[in-house]
């Protein structure tokens, strides 16, 4: 199955819907005293928006595109027998950032991407207390709109060149390494973000790097990884290539780095410090 960029620029519109259903499931919970917040296996927290939000999803995509199968953070998990012979599926995390959820912080993101031959070519990611949607499809391009603004489109600068680098970085994983990293370069200042609103950034001009030095799943970084490079940036392992998808059992990215373009001044760097995978 190949999808075509008419059949991508007809999708948009439904996705996005789709994204502010979901947003506005997670928002009621939201509002509410007690979240119901419990733990998985791997402490990460789970809470009654992760779920609202991942039925509306599942549901929406399953009648938009009943042929195309799902997998979500927050569905069953699909046997690699069976996904390793999927070439194009819905990819979602429902709620990305249930940490900033339940800080109350408002940055947490709905996360939609279509994976075609282990590549994202369409993401939508929703910030509903920010109101900010951002939207990248191959051969469409990458838009951005905060709250009832008209979308503008996202292109970077390949000709831009930085004096004080901003570095956008986890807050709770590999500090360390991060600060080793920003000492090749000359002047730089942290970007405070949560969720996949830190790969949104570099999509938007707003930050030049996101450095992630821990780990991450699949479903948190795709979405966001169709808006940069319908941007023009790039997001890479250490090796230096894209992030590809569905390609083995485990579902975790590599370490990775997300900028506006690669520059020789931190690229030796950055490889140097990446954990291997295996």
């Amino acid at each position: 199955m190949t999808i075509s960029p008419a059949e991508l620029k007809q999708l948009i519109p439904e996705i996005e819907t789709l994204s502010r259903i979901a947003g506005e499931a997670i928002m009621k919970v939201y509002q509410e005293e007690d979240p119901g917040v419990e733990y998985k296996a791997d402490n990460s927290p789970l809470t009654r928006a992760d779920l609202a939000a991942h039925h509306c999803i599942e549901q929406g995509l399953n009648h938009l595109t009943p042929d195309i199968p799902v997998l979500s953070e927050e569905s069953g998990e699909v046997p690699w027998v069976e996904r390793k012979n999927w070439q194009c599926y819905w990819l979602v995390d429902p709620l990305d950032g249930t940490k900033e959820f339940v800080k109350r912080n408002g940055e947490f993101t709905v996360n939609i991407a279509l994976i075609e031959k282990g590549k994202p070519v369409l993401g939508v990611v929703y910030a509903p207390v920010k109101d900010w949607m951002y939207t990248g499809a191959e051969g469409i391009g990458a838009y951005a709109q905060y709250g009832d603004d008209k979308p503008v489109q996202l292109a970077l600068d390949s000709d831009y060149q930085s004096e004080c680098w901003r570095i956008v970085g986890s807050r709770s994983h590999g500090a360390e390494r991060l600060q080793s990293f920003c000492e090749v370069l000359p002047e730089y200042r942290n970007v405070p973000m949560g969720s996949s609103l830190k790969l949104c950034l570099v999509a938007a001009g707003e930050s030049d790097l996101y450095v992630r030095f821990g780990p991450t799943s699949e479903w948190d970084t795709a979405a966001a990884q169709a808006v940069v490079e319908q941007a023009g940036g790039c997001v890479l392992d250490g090796n230096l290539k894209p992030l590809r998808y569905n390609q083995e059992a485990n579902l975790l990215n590599p370490e990775f780095v997300v900028c506006q373009k690669v520059d020789s001044l931190w690229s030796d760097r950055f490889s140097e410090l990446v954990k291997p995978t295996h």
